[in-house]
């Protein structure tokens, strides 16, 4: 076929309609057969994604174990050893203190592990103080005591040794609640932007955890153990009275107060978080000022003791020298 003679052939309009239809029945065809012919590699991507962050995260976790393991392994030896003396001696029933799990939880320590540490020293310190205040005041220096009053300190010791393993509990939890209420009230500020925003209370606390553990590890622990909880308890009131426990501070008993009404009720959680946050400011600053209102009556003793003698000497020094030399 020359050139003219396909000029004149696709000029044609009956055959050009018939290679415009053929294109269109083409496209047509290859339009409803396209998602038959390519595969959804979606599934395998996302497969193979979550089977590479698996392998990632048993890397880490292997690499974990290898640095600590030397480390676990004297943890369980001692946790044994604990275990089996206070079961052995059933010291739970003999020593028991009802509000241990509460301290425990105060202080942080979650487990059968510091349980079985709490009633192991409470048994066994009063013997180390006593068996150590014997052979001191036998062997070392009796500073002068006769043998009743070296019993009567032998035992003070003794007692003490009991309650030590208590009064420990309770400075760690005392400390542990000044550093979570340090940070508290910049937290309630910090929430109440995650939840002005639209955020939900898990995702508004995650948040908050992760900002707030840089000025607070103590509290953004127990911010990520109540979102924990709130994911998983059937009833979420539970993981708000569980913060209030474990922190053991009217601020935060106010705030967990505040979100059960709001769960329960509906009200409006904005407004309550910022009334808060303000009485939580409040509260951080009045302790402040309680303390720096304290500081003067607890100088007074080291200025008696340190200052005065010096000053004494200072003036009173030149005259003595004086005197002396006449």
């Amino acid at each position: 076929m020359d050139l003219y003679a396909f000029a004149d052939w696709i000029t044609n309009p009956g055959n050009l309609f018939a290679v415009i239809a053929a294109i269109l029945v083409f496209a047509t065809v290859w339009t409803l057969s396209a998602p038959a012919l390519n595969k959804d590699n979606t599934g395998k991507r996302l497969k193979a994604v979550a089977n590479r962050r698996d392998e990632l995260r048993r890397k880490a976790r292997e690499a974990i174990e290898k640095d600590s393991t030397r480390g676990a392994l004297r943890g369980e030896a001692k946790q044994n050893l604990f275990k089996q003396v206070v079961e052995g001696l059933n010291l739970q029933k003999l020593l028991e203190d009802p509000n241990l799990k509460n301290k425990m939880v105060q202080a942080g320590l979650r487990g059968q592990g510091p349980v079985f540490g709490f009633y192991f020293f409470r048994f066994a310190m009063p013997f180390i103080l006593f068996a150590a205040s014997f052979l001191y005041l036998n062997f070392i220096n009796d500073f002068g005591l006769q043998g009743m009053q070296q019993l009567a300190v032998m035992m003070g010791l003794a007692v003490l040794g009991y309650y030590a393993p208590g009064i420990y509990l309770s400075n760690l939890a005392a400390k542990r609640r000044d550093s979570i209420m340090q940070a508290f009230p910049d937290s309630l500020d910090l929430l109440l932007i995650c939840v002005e925003a639209g955020m939900s209370i898990e995702a508004a606390f995650q948040k908050v955890a992760a900002e707030i553990g840089s000025t607070s590890i103590e509290l953004a622990e127990e911010l990520s153990l109540t979102t924990a909880e709130l994911a998983f308890l059937q009833d979420r009131r539970m993981a708000y009275e569980n913060l209030a426990t474990r922190t053991n501070h009217p601020g935060v008993k106010s705030v967990a107060t505040a979100l059960v009404q709001a769960e329960r009720y509906g009200t409006p959680l904005g407004q309550a978080l910022r009334v808060m946050a303000k009485e939580n400011r409040d509260m951080r600053m009045s302790a402040a000022e309680k303390k720096a209102a304290a500081l003067p009556a607890k100088l007074t003793v080291p200025m008696i003791l340190f200052f005065l003698p010096v000053l004494f000497l200072v003036i009173i020094g030149p005259a003595v020298i004086s005197y002396q030399s006449m």
